[in-house]
């Protein structure tokens, strides 16, 4: 549970930080999709716009973590769990 949380708090943070200067730069509702405008609501769009950064975070904290792993988390036998 402990690596759970140090992949998704720190991503967490990031992406709320991401949000704000994205959409303090970017005005919601002149944002395209595909070539045609989004017509969600400012909410929906902050909120899929939160999730987006947070899974990018989250997928970069992951690799991160994955590359600090040394050869003998990865080389482990399979009978044998810490």
């Amino acid at each position: 549970m402990l690596k759970v949380l140090l992949v998704l708090w720190p991503s967490f943070v990031v992406a709320g930080i991401a949000e704000g200067v994205f959409f303090t730069v970017i005005d919601p509702r002149e944002l395209y999709l595909f070539g045609e405008p989004v017509h969600f609501s400012r909410l929906a769009t902050y909120s899929i716009g939160f999730l987006g950064f947070w899974i990018v975070c989250a997928a970069s904290s992951l690799m991160t973590w994955f590359l600090m792993l040394g050869p003998s988390d990865l080389n482990r036998p399979r009978g044998r769990q810490e």
